[in-house]
This record gives structure tokens, sequence and C-alpha cells, in this order.
């Protein structure tokens, strides 16, 4: 049994005997300490004498047929279960009948009462058990393999960790220092000072006085008139925030004039509204799934935040039911100042559900060496391959011109017995406000497996940019690996149609030619947003009545 282990057991017992004794009982017991438990798993019930008449049950009437087989096939099936004190076995039977007398079909094979031909349903109980037996065998094969030399021998490609050496990541600042003013700034605060002072530009308060009209008041108005007086409020509501802009900066200016002389920070108590604006803060929206409706519990958690600092967020699950709230996890983030020099940040991820646990760490630390340099060391942990991943990082920024910024940095990661080392390099430079160049080159490798990768990309904002955010973004990208090589081009596009409507463009396509196209829209009209939905519905139905046609199936 243990050299030649058989594909199929017959276990061969009277359908018309009514009573399970102990003799078979003992006769079960014995099979399974001689043979083995695992002989169950493949054997098949089989009644004989079966073309007999159906016994009389305990009113002393005849029992149906299908009776009188569910009652015997029950019987065997629980003193199987008692002699293996296993509950779980459930044995497929077979009926046999072999007599001579037997009733045959126009073919001459053997019927039984119940209409089945007994041989054909044998024999493809017996080619699916075995089927089924060597299923069972591969997966498990395939199982203890993984279990016993997946921790050390599997590993994510290196691409993987390519394309994560080669993101751009942002260094912490500290709670006084402004976005425009960082190292990682491609923003001429002068030049935003003096914007609009030679071409001409109105100064907002030199603009006369101007009265908002009211819903009423605009209806009444001339379709000629309503664009006039939109485009003027328009021009005001951007020579506001300019202004406001402007006034920012200006004190952000000075502020540092004042550290320099007298290494001090001043005090805010000419800008209370400025520590209201510190102590609460409204709370980041949650991210709109693909399919959502006005019952999206997205809705139901925008508030202040009182420590802007530290925020800590339940995590949904992109797969769950509609109008379920879906929390799987929570999420933590917080950044501090460490002995006042170097800012610090922290992102904690936890997702726990009936099957697996995972985590997720980013944290990092800074150092500015003055307006032109940066240091970030950072350590993450990350679920990967059913084990944790740790990864030690460190990079380096340098403004070498007021539109030039230099980065080199280093990592290297630990997965189980594995290590991976990579290196980056990135030079990213300004062309005015409103263009932006970046590339970048890194390596990374594990074994003396090697794979290259390089990044370019050109963003182009609007012209009114920083009070403006409309912008559009061409990338490309190239990794060698193992002798061969993946290209991938993508273009992001975000601009504003109309008043009321912003479009969000996204496309990305690789040199196998497949990729993905998005279109997001949103707006406040409700003509616009009837529009929207009965686009949504037509595409729908179109992809319902062509599936190849799906654009999700690639």
């Amino acid at each position: 049994m243990k050299k030649c282990p058989p594909d199929i057991i017959l276990y061969v017992d009277r359908i018309d005997t009514l009573r399970q004794d102990e003799n078979s009982l003992s006769l079960l017991r014995g099979i399974t300490s001689v043979l083995g438990l695992s002989i169950w798993t493949k054997t098949i019930i089989t009644l004989t004498h079966s073309a007999a008449g159906p016994p009389e049950g305990p009113s002393g009437s005849v029992m149906s047929y299908e009776m009188a087989v569910t009652h015997r096939t029950h019987a065997i099936q629980q003193s199987i279960r008692q002699a293996t004190n296993d509950p779980r076995i459930e044995n497929t039977v077979a009926l046999v009948e072999n007599h001579h007398l037997c009733r045959r079909n126009t073919e001459g094979e053997k019927v039984l009462p119940n209409g089945l031909i007994w041989r054909h349903l044998l024999l493809l109980l017996c080619y699916s058990l075995k089927m089924v037996g060597e299923i069972e065998s591969l997966s498990t094969r395939r199982a203890s393999s993984a279990s016993l030399f997946g921790r050390y021998l599997q590993a994510p490609p290196l691409p993987y960790f390519l394309s994560s050496l080669l993101q751009s990541r942002e260094h912490p600042r500290c709670a006084n220092d402004q976005n425009l003013e960082s190292v990682e700034s491609d923003v001429d605060l002068d030049e935003l000072l003096n914007e609009g002072q030679g071409d001409g530009e109105e100064d907002y308060d030199q603009l006369p006085p101007f009265k908002p009209l009211s819903k009423a008041q605009i209806a009444k108005l001339s379709k000629e008139q309503q664009k006039l007086y939109f485009d003027e409020y328009d021009y005001r509501i951007e020579l506001l925030q300019k202004k406001q802009l402007k006034e920012q900066l200006r004190r952000f200016k000075e502020m540092k004039k004042r550290e320099g002389n007298n290494h001090d920070v001043p005090a805010n108590d000419d800008h209370p509204d400025d520590e209201y604006e510190m102590d609460r803060s409204p709370m980041p929206d949650w991210a709109l799934p693909s399919s959502f409706d006005s019952d999206d519990p997205v809705y139901r958690y925008r508030c202040l935040e009182s420590t802007p600092n530290l925020l800590v967020r339940a995590v949904t699950n992109p797969d769950g039911w509609d109008h379920d709230c879906g929390f799987d996890g929570v999420s933590l983030q917080h950044s501090i100042e460490v002995a006042n020099k170097f800012p610090a940040s922290l992102w904690v991820q936890v997702n726990k559900d009936k099957r697996e646990f995972t985590i997720h760490l980013d944290s990092s630390l800074s150092a500015k060496h003055g307006d032109y340099g940066s240091t970030l060391a950072g350590f993450d942990i990350q679920t990967m391959m059913d084990q944790l991943a740790y990864t030690l990082r460190g990079e380096t920024k340098l403004k070498n011109f007021k539109r030039n910024i230099t980065t080199g940095g280093l990592s290297m990661t630990f997965l189980g017995n594995t290590m991976v080392t990579g290196a980056k390099f990135e030079d990213k430079l300004s062309v005015g406000n409103r263009l932006t160049l970046v590339a970048n080159t890194g390596a990374v490798s594990m074994k003396g497996d090697t794979a290259y990768g390089m990044n370019m990309e050109a963003t182009l904002r609007e012209k009114n940019y920083p009070v403006g955010q409309g912008l559009a973004t061409l990338g490309a990208s190239l990794v060698s690996w193992r002798k061969g090589w993946t290209m991938s081009a993508n273009l992001d596009s975000q601009f504003s149609v109309g008043r009321t409507s912003n479009v969000a463009v996204h496309v990305d396509v690789n040199n196998k030619l497949t990729g993905r196209v998005s279109i997001k829209a949103n707006t406040s009209e409700q003509l616009k947003i009837a529009i929207l939905g009965i686009c949504s519905a037509i595409m729908y139905l179109w992809n319902r009545m062509h599936p190849g046609a799906d654009p999700d199936s690639e």
C-alpha cells in the first residue's frame, strides 16, 4: 500500500442488509488500522444486489427504492465515521447489479430500477475520484514547497524595488517653513512678489467697489451681462488670492530676517487668525470609489481636526459591499520636530481581516543645511510575501541654483535572508514658474541580479500658478532587467471647464501596446451632472452588449 498506493478502492457491501451490527463495525476498524486512515479518501462504497426489490419499512409497507438506497447509504457512512473517528468523511456511493435476470435497455446494458446504467456511473465515479486525488496531491506539493522554500527563495521582482526607489520623496519641514521656501521648491519668491508689477496688472486694493449679486438678481440679467459679471467676479477673486499669497510671503520673509538677527522666532500675537488655523484644520476628504452615490460613507466624516499634526483615520475596503462602511484597518499620521531642529513624520497603516494581517510603516527624519540643502533618513516596514520587509533609506538634496535641485540617495531592504541594495540620482530643473523638468536614474541589486531604470517627466502649470492648480504632466520610463526591457509613457492633466466643472485625464501605455485611459469629471451644475450620468449609463450598456470592448479587460 505504501510503495504502490491504489488510485481507487471499492468497499463492497449488500444493499439489502438493513442493520449494521458490531461485526461490521469491527471489520471497518480493522481495515482502518491495517490500511490506514487515508484509504477512505479514495474509497467508493459499492452496494451490490441493487436490482432487488425494496424491503418493508417499520410500518410494514414497502419502502420506495430511493428511500431504501438513502437509508442503507447513511448507515454505512455512519459506521465508517465511527470506525475512523472522523465526522468529515463522506464517501460516494455506486449501485451494482450482476444478476443475469437484471433488466436491460435496448443496447443490452443493465439498468437499475431508478433508470441508471450502473457500469457507466461506476466508471465515471472512478475517473472523477482519481482526478480529484491528483489535483489534491499536486496542490499539496506546491503548498509544501512554498512553505519550506518560499521564505528564503521567493521575493518580489527587482523592478518592484526599483520603482519604489525612484519615487520622489518630500522631506519633512518645520511648522514655520512655507512650502514655497523649502529646498524642494522650484518657485522664485522674489519673482512671485514682483509678479504683475511690470505688466500693468491691477492691484486688488485699487479696484473700484464691487457688490456681489444674489441668484435672483443674476437670473434677471441677460446672458451677455451674466458673462461680464462672472468674468469680473472671477478676476477679482484671482487678484484677492494673489494679494493674500503675497502678504503671507512678505510676513514669512520678515520672520526669516528676524530669526537671522535675533536667533529667536517672533510671536504670532499680531495674527491671531493664523494661530486659530494652526489649532483647527479641516480633515482631508476620503477618496471616492469609482462608483458611488449620495449614501457613500465618505461624506459622514467631514469635521475639523483639533490637532493637525496627528491624524487617525479608519481605512475603508474598496472591495466591500455598497452602502457599507467596510472598515478593515486604521491609519495614523503624525509629525513632530525633534529638538526643534529636525522635522520628522510617521505614517502607519494596519489592515486585518479573517485571513491576513498587514502593516505598512513609513518614517522619515530630515535635517536642513541652510536654504540650499536637506538630508533625509527613513525607515520603512511593509508586509511582503507573507513576511516583513525592512527598508533603510537616505538621500540628500542640494539646491545648486535657484532653478536646479540635485538629489542622490541609497537604500537597503531586508526581506528574510535576502538583502536588496539600491542607489539613485535625480535632477530637477525649473524653467520659469510654469515648466518643470525632472529626470532620475537608479539601479537595485539582489544576489548578483541587477535591474536598471530611468524616468523623465515634464510638468506644465497654468499661467497664474500657484493660484491656479491646472497642470499637465508628460512622463516616460525605461526599465532593463534580465536582458529584457520595458518602456512606458503616461499623461496626466487636470483643468477647469467653465466656472463649475473640473476634468482630470490619465493615459498610460507601454511597449506591449497595453494601457489605460481614465477620465474623471466633476461639476456642480445639474444639467452637466445629468449629462455625465447619461454618458456613464450608455457606456455601461455598451460594455454589457460588447464584452470585448470593456476597457478594463486588458
